[in-house]
């Protein structure tokens, strides 16, 4: 039987495993769909303590795995298919190459997927002038026009954000009315360098190699338009990835993980949570990296007040 599996890669994985290993706990990590998570798709990050000229994101998910290794993480490059946990028992995890896994504690470091509209050309932009977060990468559109699509109070303050470094923020909203709170629409509304773009739609995304502009319909009029612009964020919120655990484990409405207090403990004893899966406030790297070396702090003491 494991002492700690953690489910999940990414800053939150692996700094669990850090801090697991490094307490010798044997963690093993199961990686996921993406070995490294969403970060491992980024390429450049300019916001992670101790990189002053940044560091590409792949490199520095490979470097935290490295980190974890050298202190004694078990890597198994596989989803988690199913689980069964039990509470005051051994919990198991299923895995995708059929291995079935015994542990007393779990982590689990799923993280959660931006909200995407589904275009292909959507889809083919991203990182090359599409993104779904104006914190990571607002600063590398300074004095271009940008783009934000949504109607809630995450598409808004992304808008205000992106008003830091933008020229201009258009404002694309399928609706005559905002659904995020009324002191964050008359913000936005009275932001000279916004303009609210209602009842319209995202068609397409423009350009080949680097967003060059958008193509919005009116829902109303039909009418289409063609709009200049170098970035483009979606901001229709995220989807955190929990389906699989919420026969056993607590979720908010929203989806995310239901955690006890300000800690990572989770309803079920021996489980416990790290990074964007139950983070509906900030979903940045730093923050999953902070999670998971609390959840691996959790699942330590709680395995040594078992034993005492």
């Amino acid at each position: 039987m494991e002492k700690v599996i953690i489910i999940g890669s990414g800053a939150a994985g692996y700094t669990a495993g850090i801090y697991a290993s490094r307490a010798n706990l044997e963690p093993v990590i199961i990686t996921g769909k993406i070995p490294g998570g969403l970060l491992t798709q980024t390429t450049e990050v300019e916001n992670f303590p101790g990189f002053p000229d940044g560091v590409d994101g792949f490199e520095l998910m490979f470097n935290m795995q490295k980190q974890a290794e050298r202190f004694g993480s078990k890597i198994i490059n596989a989803e988690v298919t199913s689980v069964d946990f039990k509470t005051g028992g051994a919990h198991k995890v299923v895995l995708s190459d059929g291995q079935e896994l015994e542990t007393q504690t779990v982590i689990i470091a799923t993280g959660a997927a931006p909200r995407w509209l589904g275009l292909e050309s959507e889809d083919r932009l991203k990182n090359k002038g599409v993104s779904a977060c104006a914190t990571c990468d607002g600063a590398f559109f300074r004095n271009v026009p940008v783009a934000v699509i949504g109607g809630g109070d995450t598409a808004l303050e992304e808008a205000m954000f992106l008003t830091k470094f933008a020229s201009k923020v258009y404002l694309v909203h399928r609706r005559d009315e905002f659904r995020a709170s009324k002191i964050m629409a008359d913000r936005a509304k009275n932001t000279e360098k916004i303009e609210i773009i209602w009842d319209s739609v995202v068609e397409e995304v423009l350009g080949e190699d680097a967003v060059t502009g958008m193509r919005i319909k009116n829902v109303k009029t039909g009418e289409e338009q063609e709009i200049p612009v170098e970035g483009f964020f979606a901001a229709l919120g995220h989807i955190p990835n929990t389906a699989i655990f919420s026969d056993y484990v607590e979720v908010e409405d929203t989806g995310f993980f239901k955690l006890n207090g300000a800690s990572t403990y989770t309803n079920v004893d021996g489980v416990f949570i790290a990074g964007d899966n139950s983070d509906q406030e900030y979903r940045q790297a730093i923050t999953a990296a902070g999670m998971g070396c609390r959840a691996a702090i959790d699942a330590e003491r709680w395995m040594e007040a078992q034993e005492k």
